[in-house]
């Protein structure tokens, strides 16, 4: 039997380029993680093997692998496979995203051009790496979105789920948002909820949202929004041990109505506190300081 205890924890930090790969492993090396930066992923089987040889008390690494190592990358799921067989490496994957407009920006303030399209158009090579990483990404078990994170909200994202040697918790992050506005590209689940009778158009109600209570007794008195409420809550007691016997370490769960004001907002507060009696419950309501026009 294998002692957890003699066990190396490798953080793989991988993801869209822009999207702060660089402030994720000065933080996880201010974790007191050895770090390493643009490491072939063919070296990576080799690499956790003499580090554990050489009798070196490192027992949390992380490493930086993305698409800096050209043809080395295409490798790098099969060196993730090769690496889970081993008994003594326990592999979490930390995936950073962004939406297309804010790495484009990101781009031209620090003037690079993109690994995939040197001296041609930034968005095209965004677009050929989205593609590239979508297995990746559906391996990874922490996904974060730094489009509106600043580097100092990344470190502590970073710090807050990794600065343990405990198993990580899971945590089940409820956020609402509007459609007017765009979709969360790091939800797992969306659920539309603009069939829900809309308290915009009563007069009294239309400047509140729903963190309001009689914006909230709106919405929840309907027989249509207790029906959605009674399917979502047997289909949440179903998926969500699945997820955690999968390994993710966590879940967004995203409602959106027109303008992320009243539906959206009062959904994802109702079960996010109803999901918080077993499971570490994050709400976030992207667009309910968003004014409508």
């Amino acid at each position: 039997m294998n002692n957890k205890t003699d066990q190396t924890e490798l953080i793989i930090i991988t993801g869209m380029s822009g999207a702060g790969k660089t402030v994720a492993i000065q933080s996880f090396e201010d974790l007191g993680f050895f770090t390493i930066d643009n490491l072939p992923p063919e070296l990576l089987l080799t690499f956790i093997k003499l580090m554990r040889d050489s009798g070196k008390s490192m027992k949390r690494v992380a490493a930086v692998m993305d698409l800096r190592g050209g043809d080395f990358f295409d490798s790098l799921v099969d060196a993730i496979d090769e690496l889970s067989k081993e008994p003594h490496v326990s592999i979490t994957i930390l995936f950073l995203d962004a939406d297309n407009q804010s790495l484009v920006s990101r781009y031209k303030e620090s003037r690079r051009s993109h690994p995939l399209s040197p001296g041609g158009l930034v968005l095209g090579g965004i677009k050929k790496e989205r593609d590239m990483l979508v297995d990746l990404q559906g391996r990874a078990q922490y996904i974060y979105n730094t489009s509106n994170m600043t580097p100092r909200q990344l470190k502590e994202k970073i710090a807050t789920d990794f600065s343990t040697n405990t198993s990580n918790v899971f945590t089940v992050n409820v956020v609402s948002f509007g459609f007017k506005h765009s979709m969360p590209i790091d939800a797992d689940i969306v659920f539309d909820v603009r069939f829900l009778p809309n308290p915009y158009y009563i007069e009294e109600l239309k400047p509140m949202s729903g963190l309001d209570q009689p914006v909230s007794d709106y919405v929840l008195q309907w027989n249509e929004t207790q029906t959605l409420i009674e399917k979502l809550t047997d289909l949440f007691e179903f998926i969500i041990p699945q997820y955690k016997n999968e390994g993710k370490a966590q879940l967004v769960i995203a409602f959106g109505c027109t303008g992320g004001q009243h539906r959206s907002v009062t959904l994802a507060e109702y079960y996010g506190k109803l999901l918080a009696k077993d499971n570490k419950t994050i709400i976030t309501h992207r667009d309910v300081k968003t004014r409508k026009g």
